[in-house]
């Protein structure tokens, strides 16, 4: 059957189809929808793990029993998840193991735009790269077979442009292979030293049969045209951009295997043409391989190495012209990133800024704490890394920093990697001050379930982990809670614990305002009459109160009745919408 999919989605459906049996994910923008879409298959067993250390761990104990597993995560993701999979090349699988990593160039929701294919080179892995949704599905059930066939783990990379755009797929049925039997085999998955080293020429020539086997397979598809002038190496919606700007009336090799990259099949293609270009976003490894190939190519030399494509940027840079209706030139507005009326985040946010602290942040919605006109985030650098900076931070100014400074971090966040930082603030003892942000949910990436909630992925009661007990259990003394919306009291408890002698711990407790169970009170409205305009209360940033002919207004469809708002005026001016 036809039909429209997001390439999540086919994703998804390709685990389906290729009789995947489990999946376990951390969710991370662009790659959540996949697990999210997985779960929905009640022959899939799906879950998401605390990181994506421990589902790319998971997963590989599921191949190991025998049944063909998963774990996707985006590209910072796949850092957290290096350990096992550097590792995971040598021993190899039992029944296959596909990991999806999707990449974000432009950084639409990420902090760095880091190339996912270095990985692949740097732990010789495979990698796919599909173009579209269609391909996607394909691809998928694909790294299974070859998962098997060559004894690997096997990477497919997504980017925001292939994950969350539609195309036509046409689905099958799902084909499940026998389970594999387990065996033991010490030389084969114990990785101590005497064993690794004899897998490691194993990997060296399981990647050169992978390459021969890429060469003639299909896998990589060159396109001529009549025209010899040029002749375009590309991939991922690369592609999609270079047919939309030149049709068929250049020759184009289109890889769909971009680890290990083929040679035989590159040469060729460039002995037809007589200028070779390398269309890639990110970093360049498809043009460093054609010049390790004694190749001339063009490549980042006339294309940028930061960004995201688009079909202007390559008509532009090539000489191209955009087929009509496939390109937009008018200047879309832009919507500035700020958190949601009733956002818990705020009113922590507001008062660390009046208190003038330093403040060191994490990944998540909180982020946006650093945006004006809060402004009061001072560092955000990876997941958990707010709890172990604020330890060296204070180490490094003692008192000085201590009485000032804060890390802060959501509960999420805490759980990915939020555990081992606060550790060693008790461990090696710095009066460090930690704000977890807790609203009772994974809120950046779309409201996915944690092990702080006491739900799963299906939304099925599950274990929940106690904060207060947790922060305590692992050596810190001084615990609080408190609520967020009450600004009075979270000024008296952040001036308190930054003046203890000993490491602290603040839980903001509040369930994110956009979840649907959250009962909110009636909006609030300004008393014209009271408004002095003194603007007191756009301090917050709540994109619900703006100002209209001086005075406070209050976009009631917005509104949920938080009283932060209240608690800034000095006059009254807020009051509740009544029936």
């Amino acid at each position: 059957m036809k039909q429209l999919m997001l390439g999540n989605k086919a994703f998804a459906r390709g685990l389906f189809e290729a009789g995947c049996s489990f999946v376990s994910s951390y969710p991370g923008t662009p790659s959540t929808e996949i697990t999210e879409e997985a779960v929905k298959y009640e022959e899939i067993y799906c879950e998401w793990a605390p990181n994506e250390k421990v589902a790319m761990e998971a997963a590989f104990g599921a191949s190991l029993a025998g049944v063909r597993s998963f774990c996707g995560m985006k590209h910072v993701g796949l850092n957290v998840a290096a350990d096992p999979l550097y590792t995971m090349s040598y021993t190899g699988v039992n029944a296959g193991i596909v990991i999806g990593v999707a990449d974000d160039p432009g950084m639409h929701s990420s902090q760095n735009e880091q190339d996912s294919r270095r990985h692949a080179v740097a732990a010789k892995v495979p990698m796919l790269e599909p173009s579209d949704s269609a391909e996607t599905l394909e691809f998928v059930k694909l790294a299974f077979e070859l998962s098997e066939k060559f004894d690997t783990p096997f990477l497919v990379k997504m980017c925001t442009r292939i994950a969350h755009s539609q195309s036509v797929v046409e689905t099958g049925e799902r084909v499940c292979p026998p389970a594999k039997v387990y065996e033991k085999n010490i030389a084969k998955n114990v990785m101590m030293p005497g064993n690794a080293i004899k897998r490691h020429p194993f990997v060296e020539e399981r990647t050169q049969k992978i390459r021969e086997w890429s060469e003639s397979s299909g896998i990589n598809k060159a396109e001529y045209s009549d025209d010899k002038t040029i002749g375009v190496i590309t991939s991922s919606t690369s592609y999609q951009y270079v047919k939309e700007v030149f049709g068929d009336s250049v020759s184009v090799l289109k890889l769909g295997m971009v680890n290990p990259l083929p040679e035989k099949l590159i040469m060729e293609f460039a002995s037809y043409v007589m200028r070779l270009v390398i269309v890639e976003e990110g970093d360049p490894v498809i043009e460093d391989h054609c010049r390790s190939l004694g190749l001339k190519c063009d490549g980042k030399n006339t294309l940028p190495l930061c960004g995201e494509f688009s079909q202007n940027l390559i008509a532009d840079a090539l000489g191209g012209d955009v087929h009509e209706g496939r390109s937009i030139d008018a200047q879309i507005p832009v919507r500035p990133p700020i958190m949601c009326a009733g956002c818990p985040h705020r009113g922590i946010f507001y008062t660390l800024g009046k208190n003038k602290c330093v403040v060191l942040g994490d990944i998540g919605c909180y982020t946006l704490g650093a945006v004006a006109p809060l402004s009061a985030m001072d560092m955000t650098l990876c997941m958990g890394a707010s709890i172990s900076a604020v330890h060296g931070f204070n180490k490094a100014l003692g008192e000085e920093g201590e009485k000032k400074t804060v890390g802060i971090i959501g509960d999420s966040t805490f759980m990915h990697s939020g555990m081992t930082g606060l550790a060693n603030i008790a461990y090696n003892g710095s009066n460090s001050t930690v704000i977890i942000l807790d609203n009772s949910i994974t809120g950046m990436t779309g409201h996915q379930q944690n092990p702080t909630t006491g739900y799963n992925i299906k939304g099925d009661p599950a274990g929940k982990i106690d904060l207060e007990a947790l922060c305590r259990s692992m050596g810190i003394n001084r615990v609080t809670v408190v609520d967020p919306y009450d600004l009075k009291e979270c000024d008296r408890v952040i001036k308190e614990e930054l003046e203890a002698p000993e490491p602290s711990v603040i839980i903001a407790r509040r369930p994110c305002a956009l979840l649907k169970y959250v009962k909110h009170d009636p909006p609030l409205e300004v008393n014209t009459e009271k408004c002095t305009g003194c603007k007191s209360c756009m301090r917050i940033g709540c994109p619900a109160i703006s100002v209209k002919n001086g005075k406070a207004c209050v976009d009631k469809t917005l509104c949920v009745g938080c009283d932060v708002c209240t608690q800034m005026c000095g006059f009254d001016a807020f009051e509740r919408v009544e029936g």
